[in-house]
């Protein structure tokens, strides 16, 4: 099933962490796209709940350094 969610993400130091989240995220299995908006330290993920969860990709988050404050899933 298709899904999307939105994180609010602290503690993003400058576009270069933003572009590392990215291509991170973009490895893992089951999601479909990655965006993000630096100046509101978002990152949206289009996700393939077959393949990953919106959990999942919360901790890979958080297991990197990042602090998540909010969540917005979204359904598709």
């Amino acid at each position: 099933m298709l899904q999307s969610v939105y994180f609010e993400v602290k503690n993003v130091q400058d576009k270069h962490d933003l572009k590392q989240m990215k291509k991170g995220l973009d490895t893992l299995y089951g999601v479909l796209s990655v965006s993000v908006n630096p100046k509101e330290h978002r990152v949206g993920v289009d996700y393939d709940t077959t393949g990953v969860t919106g959990q999942q990709i919360e901790d890979y988050l958080n297991d990197r350094g990042y602090t998540v404050t909010n969540v917005y899933d979204l359904n598709v």
